[in-house]
């Protein structure tokens, strides 16, 4: 297994939910404001790394608390902000 950070695949998920949902107002949904909401996201979050199977589902399961999931959410609902301010293209 190769080295991941669980962090990047959170914050991805967590960002198509709130699209879907729409319970964000994103200004613009192309590939550019995408990773730029998922790159300022990732950079006010913890990385978590794991490079095995079991550590893998061992964070995972960390990552299923509500104070996880709304730590993530806070952190792109303030990156969509500021990608919708300030888009890149």
């Amino acid at each position: 297994m190769e080295m991941h950070n669980l962090m990047e695949y959170e914050v991805k998920l967590n960002l198509d939910r709130l699209i879907e949902k729409k319970d964000v107002e994103l200004n613009c949904s192309c590939k550019q404001c995408r990773m730029d909401i998922m790159a300022i996201a990732l950079n006010s979050l913890p990385p978590k790394y794991v490079v095995s199977d079991k550590g893998l589902i061992y964070q995972r399961i960390n990552n299923l608390t509500y104070q996880f999931t709304a730590d993530v959410i806070s952190a792109l609902v303030i990156a969509i902000d500021i990608v919708n301010r300030n888009p890149r293209h």
